[in-house]
């Protein structure tokens, strides 16, 4: 797919700039998050049920949620434009693929994976441009490969953009995220809303889809 390269560079380069204190901030997030971690739970055993196919995580910044997935049994490894934060996710999990790259134009062939997940960070692709990506996400999936979405929601309201600490940053509605994966092929086996903790300002949403399986 073609992509504009402007907000694609913004975003690496503010993710390069604060890299280390970004690592230190989320390397232990899932830790205090047993809603988050059941949904994760339940993809990667959807997963494992389907076939033995590799996973990519699209956007991995500094690798924890590869190596959860890898803990999880899966054949996983990460995408991301930050070079700094992949030198961390290099460094921390030493074992795991980490690659240099746009999750709107993976390396990956068509039909390759048997799940995706992209945890936080479809939030920074402006909305106009997101359904590419989410084309993206189809081609590289097998038929009946899954791909789970983690999200900031917009609580009832449109998408909104709002100001993210690293850089700028969207907030979906739940129905509408769902609504433009349906349009790429995808049809919902799960969500959940999660209400903000006492530190985070947002409700946090998880879409769980399935790229539509070729029947006969």
């Amino acid at each position: 797919m073609a992509e504009s390269s402007l907000y694609l560079t913004a975003t690496a380069d503010a993710y390069d700039a604060v890299a280390d204190l970004y690592a230190d901030l989320t390397r232990d997030s899932l830790d205090r998050l047993p809603l988050d971690r059941a949904m994760v739970a339940a993809f990667a055993e959807l997963v494992r049920a389907a076939g033995p196919r590799p996973v990519v995580e699209a956007g991995c910044g500094p690798g924890y949620m590869t190596a959860h997935l890898r803990d999880l049994g899966l054949d996983a490894f990460g995408v991301d434009l930050s070079p700094a934060l992949l030198d961390i996710a290099r460094k921390d999990y030493p074992g795991l693929r980490f690659e240099l790259g746009s999750m709107g134009a993976m390396d990956v062939a068509d039909g390759e994976l048997g799940g995706l997940i992209s945890w936080y960070s479809i939030i920074h692709i402006p909305p106009p441009e997101l359904p590419p990506y989410l084309a993206e996400f189809r081609r590289v999936l097998a038929p009946g490969g899954y791909l789970l979405l983690g999200f900031f929601e917009s609580e009832g309201g449109p998408v909104r953009e709002f100001d993210h600490k690293v850089t700028p940053a969207y907030r979906w509605p739940i129905d509408d995220l769902a609504d433009l994966a349906r349009k790429e092929e995808f049809v919902e086996v799960a969500r959940m809303l999660r209400e903000p903790l006492e530190d985070e300002r947002f409700r946090r949403g998880h879409l769980l889809m399935r790229r539509v399986p070729i029947l006969g």
